[in-house]
């Protein structure tokens, strides 16, 4: 079994990085400056316990790549970048390609299934931070995060349990799923704040604001039949991951707040708060609290030097003023 690692940012690098480190082949699938150094320099990789260069096979585009039988592409790029990632993979791979959509959001899965036979949803909690070409930290002491993976829309099968022993293999907690859709949902929730630390400004609060989030998302799940992790095994499961800091390698923010980091002016808000906004709009189930995060997570990302961030209580207040002039 090969591991093809689409994107290999924080999720991707760290993933990758583990992988290696159990045995298993690994190609990374990276562009740019990053791409650059992981070729010329490997992959530096710093953990709660240790400090690597590792030598990692890196390419620029699937086309350099020489698809097999028994390979295993673990998509993680982020959402924004989803549908041009499947275009290029398709056009090489063969449709019977085993895909395992490990990104935040709800989306992907659907769209790989128009190109491919076997797709899988992962669920993705990961504490990582990619700011620099060739670097990746990843601050999670054991397990290094939470992979719970299953047949998409529902199933498991035989990859399933393969790619969960193998992930469990590298240091990770992994299950097979199936119903891993369900985590996915309640893991959406927790990702709806992802923005704020774009928006909000620095020692705000974000308790009300998060509640509203959540509060209109779940709205929506009611509304439209769907079923997310209950908050108690939520909180179980997803507690099993612990986040440390590393001395001369903090942890980052959220993965949203990195990418802009990074320079990057697109955002995966539209797949996240956009998605709830989605849900609102073809169910009748207002979400102004959504809109105006997404709406002001968009203007941030495109000037973020430019943006005056907020306190809690008016990005509130401009999110019912939104509303009542709706």
């Amino acid at each position: 079994m090969r591991f093809i690692i689409y994107g290999a940012g924080a999720i991707g690098g760290a993933i990758g990085a583990r992988l290696q480190l159990a045995g298993f082949e690994v190609i990374l699938i990276a562009r740019g400056a990053h791409a650059d150094r992981l070729t010329t320099k490997g992959l530096h990789y710093t953990s709660p316990k240790e400090r690597l260069i590792l030598p990692v096979t890196c390419v620029t585009s699937p086309s350099a790549i020489d698809f097999q039988p028994n390979d295993i592409v673990l998509l993680t790029v982020k959402s924004q970048d989803t549908w041009q990632a499947l275009n290029d993979l398709a056009l090489v791979a063969p449709n019977s390609l085993s895909i395992f959509c490990a990104q935040n959001g709800v989306s992907n899965e659907a769209l790989a299934h128009r190109f491919f036979q076997n797709v899988y949803a992962m669920l993705v909690l990961c504490p990582a931070t990619h700011l620099s070409p060739g670097e990746i930290i990843h601050s999670a002491a054991a397990p290094g995060g939470l992979f719970d993976t299953g047949l998409y829309p529902s199933g498991s099968d035989a990859i399933t349990e393969a790619v969960s022993d193998a992930m469990t293999r590298a240091g990770f907690m992994s299950q097979p799923d199936d119903q891993v859709m369900r985590l996915k949902y309640a893991k959406l929730l927790s990702n709806l704040g992802n923005p704020l630390e774009l928006i909000l400004a620095e020692g705000e609060s974000n308790v009300q604001i998060m509640r509203a989030l959540k509060k209109e998302a779940l709205a929506c799940y009611q509304a439209g039949g769907i079923i997310c992790t209950p908050p108690d095994a939520m909180r179980q499961r997803f507690g099993l991951v612990n986040q440390v800091n590393i001395p001369n390698a903090p942890r980052g923010g959220s993965s949203t707040w990195q990418s802009v980091a990074r320079g990057h002016s697109d955002i995966e808000t539209p797949f996240l708060n956009g998605e709830i906004c989605r849900l609102g709009r073809s169910l009748g189930i207002e979400t102004p609290v959504n809109a105006a995060v997404l709406q002001l997570s968009l203007k941030a990302s495109k000037t973020p030097k430019a943006f005056t961030k907020m306190s809690e209580a008016a990005l509130l207040d401009q999110s019912m003023s939104a509303r009542a002039g709706s």
